[in-house]
């Protein structure tokens, strides 16, 4: 029989609290002025910064939608370990509890492209997925994940990845979320990051994930997530969502009071 394996957390008690009880609080905290009627959506984008910065985009975001058994997380690599396109089969060791890969949507999105291998040293110190689960559990308590970290790769390989990634849920019978997570323009003034950002988020809002690429990875743009983002994108128009929606667009001056160095966050929903 083989031995499980597992994936402790990376970042517990750094970026989100990392006992039960006061992971629970902070989120009900987050969370106090959610509508009550959540939307289906086919992709959400949200932030992945410690939560005293980013959490209440993160609550806005996926406080609203509904929350399926089974959440397909994008996110960048930000320390460069591990495979370009890795996904993750362990079992992610959570403050609220332990949660579980879907190994059958992991099955198929690793037999349907050879871009996306299973590896776990790319998630093993990244924290762009793991903030993500407080909430998602929160909001669904039989979850399952399919946890893909991605490097700086080509356009081509995003498309492919894309494509299979929206091959698999349409063949499937379950209802499966995609979320995208990113950061922003990094550590530039408050009117060089709005700048930026807003036109970044314009690209996302025109679903033209050709030109999104073009322009983050050829002018510079300190988006971490240019790669899930755009990934989501192909994926949630291959299934057909037709609009993103920005949720809320804010920056770290507002919790720290500089302006001079932010670090900007944001939330979408695609549909």
């Amino acid at each position: 029989m083989e031995k499980t394996v597992i994936r402790p957390p990376a970042v517990a008690d750094r970026f989100y609290p990392g006992d039960y009880a006061s992971l629970r609080l902070s989120i009900e905290e987050l969370s106090k002025n959610l509508p009550t009627t959540k939307r289906k959506v086919v992709a959400a984008v949200s932030p992945h910064a410690g939560y005293v910065y980013s959490g209440s985009v993160a609550a806005e975001t996926l406080g609203q939608i509904i929350i399926p058994k089974t959440v397909v997380l994008l996110g960048p690599n930000h320390t460069g370990k591990g495979a370009a396109v890795g996904l993750s089969r362990a079992t992610w060791e959570m403050p609220m509890g332990n949660v579980n890969v879907d190994q059958d949507i992991a099955g198929k999105l690793l037999a349907e492209t050879e871009y996306i291998q299973e590896d776990e040293l790319s998630h093993r110190y990244e924290h762009s997925l793991e903030v993500q689960l407080p909430f998602l559990q929160m909001y669904q308590q039989n979850l399952s994940i399919v946890p893909i970290a991605i490097s700086h790769v080509s356009y081509q390989m995003l498309e492919e990845i894309g494509q299979a990634l929206a091959g698999v849920i349409k063949k499937s019978t379950k209802e499966i979320l995609i979320l995208a997570s990113t950061d922003m323009t990094h550590y530039e003034s408050r009117e060089d990051a709005q700048k930026k950002d807003h036109y970044v988020l314009k690209k996302i809002t025109d679903m033209d994930p050709v030109t999104l690429y073009r322009s983050v990875t050829g002018h510079g743009i300190s988006m971490c997530g240019i790669m899930p983002v755009t990934v989501a994108l192909i994926a949630a128009m291959a299934l057909g969502a037709t609009k993103t929606e920005i949720v809320r667009y804010t920056d770290s001056g507002e919790v720290t009071g500089d302006t001079a160095q932010v670090v900007g966050y944001a939330g979408l929903l695609m549909f």
